[in-house]
């Protein structure tokens, strides 16, 4: 958005140059939301409206879409955090832009907080828009996006699908009440290429797409083992950023 000027690298908007007047199309929400605290939601946007050229008759539709309608006549001062960012998103979709560029849209928010904020981008990439959001919550990012890129230092380490990313192993939990002795027996098991103990529970590790929880579950039977717990998981987010960036 050039609030930094950027020492090196570059990038296009809406496969064009970068010129300031592609910004009319993007809103922005830079990670604290910055209001008068003794004004309401309608003053504070037309404030807003005015700094940044945007039509000030989109005020009503933006705090409808943000669930803020009935408290537009609040003090920003009244607001909960969630709220408080949700007007920071009116804010950012004034002027209906095509695209939404949030940093950190979740921080420092309690759990309805992140709910409500969850909730309201899912609407909104609904609705058509095009919504790049920036968090260092992972978790949320597998809940809320699509896509995902995770860079260090500026290099690009990975990019793709969210699941595309998340599904380079199968991980597949199992547990009896002879733990040693089943991990003993998988360690000989076709495809399993590591096993982990966590929480009473041994994690099973096989190239993606590999697991086969019926073979593991007929192997086990055969072999004098009863599973009281066989379940597929994808690796977490968090997992895989740690794996890259380590």
């Amino acid at each position: 958005m050039d609030v930094i000027k950027s020492n090196s690298g570059q990038f296009t908007w809406f496969e064009n140059s970068k010129a300031g007047h592609h910004r009319k199309s993007i809103g922005t929400l830079l990670e604290t939301p910055n209001f008068y605290h003794y004004l309401n939601a309608v003053q504070n946007l037309k404030i807003t409206a005015a700094i940044s050229g945007r039509n000030a008759n989109d005020i009503d539709r933006v705090l409808d879409l943000v669930g803020l309608a009935a408290r537009k006549n609040s003090p920003f001062s009244t607001y909960s955090l969630g709220m408080k960012q949700r007007l920071a998103i009116a804010a950012a979709l004034l002027g209906d832009p095509e695209v939404l560029v949030l940093d950190e849209p979740t921080n420092g928010l309690d759990p309805n907080g992140i709910a409500e904020i969850r909730n309201l981008i899912t609407h909104l990439a609904k609705e058509g828009k095009t919504i790049i959001m920036a968090s260092h919550m992972l978790y949320e990012v597998e809940k809320v996006c699509t896509h995902v890129a995770i860079l260090k230092y500026g290099k690009l380490l990975a990019e793709g699908d969210v699941n595309d990313i998340l599904m380079n192993e199968d991980i597949v939990q199992v547990a009896s009440s002879e733990n040693n002795r089943l991990k003993e027996m998988m360690s000989s098991f076709t495809g399993c290429k590591n096993i982990i103990t966590s929480d009473q529970l041994l994690q099973l590790a096989f190239s993606s797409g590999t697991a086969d929880l019926e073979k593991i579950n007929r192997y086990c039977f055969e072999n004098g083992i009863t599973l009281n717990h066989l379940v597929l998981k994808k690796k977490s987010l968090e997992a895989k950023f740690l794996e890259l960036t380590n």
